[in-house]
């Protein structure tokens, strides 16, 4: 059973899913399809689904289609079943550099303040900056922040990397002290830990030059929306970029249903998202055609496997 599937991605897995193999699709979360029983014993989702404990028994294995995992891990956690657990880790890497330096962009150039002004042809307040010889900051250099680093430095930015495994020879890695206080953009690729929730809060953040870019492909746990509100009217930040969210699951589901029942953080973000220095977008940084493809050969791949051998390739640690 497949779950959060979009229309798009339902084309694209029934190219590759074998005929032998039978398979519902919804593009519907596991808590808005609600079910006392399991679909079948083997499911997908993405970020957004709350797998029910009580389902834990009857599951033999979940591929999430993602390369974050940290809901299957809290999973795993609260129902004390070691279910075994796939991810998805190299798909989109391409794709989420590119739409974290798309928004980056956007905001350096005041892209959307100038496209608020053509109706009076008014350039007033529209003037931005190069990319050439900003420092850019990249915290999380793995699969997609060494994608971010190349893009980096194919348009002449001064790139620093924060991470805790050195693994590109000829970048220079930093402190993340000592690299906010460089930066003029801020690329987060982080995933969800219990070490890198909150990491880039209020506090730290509060120390970098003021009119910092900062754009977040990562989890929206590591930044708090709450603190990021505060640095921008304040000025210390120049520009926001998030595709990913906290809480973000109970978020999607509220803006979906049209009720807007929001909390604090979900009103937060509406009262961000018309804001000419702020750009809001629905976890969608992975969507391109090519990572689509590449998405629904390794989900389908996974799954043979793992009805075939009883493992995924690859395995949620």
């Amino acid at each position: 059973m497949f779950y959060e599937i979009f229309e798009e991605e339902e084309k694209a897995l029934r190219r590759y899913l074998p005929r032998r193999i039978k398979a519902g699709f919804t593009r519907q979360t596991i808590q808005e399809k609600p079910s006392k029983c399991v679909p079948a014993s083997l499911i997908s989702i993405r970020t957004q689904s709350v797998i029910p404990v009580a389902w834990a028994k009857s599951l033999v294995g979940i591929l999430t289609r993602s390369t974050g995992y940290d809901h299957l891990c809290d999973y795993q956690n609260r129902s004390s079943q070691k279910i075994p657990c796939g991810y998805l880790p190299i798909y989109c890497a391409r794709s989420v550099a590119e739409h974290a330096v798309l928004v980056m962009m956007t905001l350096l150039r005041r892209l959307k303040k100038q496209m608020s002004q053509f109706r009076r042809f008014h350039r007033d307040g529209l003037t931005g900056g190069e990319c050439l010889n900003r420092c850019l900051l990249v915290v999380g250099v793995g699969n997609i922040g060494q994608e971010v680093v190349k893009l980096g430095k194919g348009m002449g930015m001064r790139v620093l990397g924060v991470d805790l495994v050195k693994r590109m020879p000829d970048l220079k890695y930093v402190t993340l002290k000592e690299g906010l206080r460089r930066a003029d953009v801020v690329v987060c690729a982080l995933p969800l830990t219990e070490l890198t929730r909150g990491m880039l809060d209020y506090s730290r953040l509060s120390t970098v030059r003021n009119g910092l870019i900062f754009v977040n492909v990562g989890r929206g746990e590591i930044a708090p929306v709450g603190d990021l509100e505060r640095l921008l009217k304040k000025g210390v930040l120049g520009g926001i970029a998030l595709d990913v969210f906290e809480d973000e699951a109970c978020l999607a589901e509220d803006l979906r249903s049209g009720k807007r029942v929001l909390d604090k953080k979900g009103k937060i973000l509406l009262s961000l998202k018309d804001q000419t220095q702020v750009i809001l977008t629905p976890h969608n940084a992975f969507n391109t055609a090519e990572a689509l493809d590449r998405k629904a050969a390794q989900t389908c791949d996974s799954i043979v496997r793992f009805l075939t051998c009883g493992a995924f390739p690859y395995v949620v640690p």
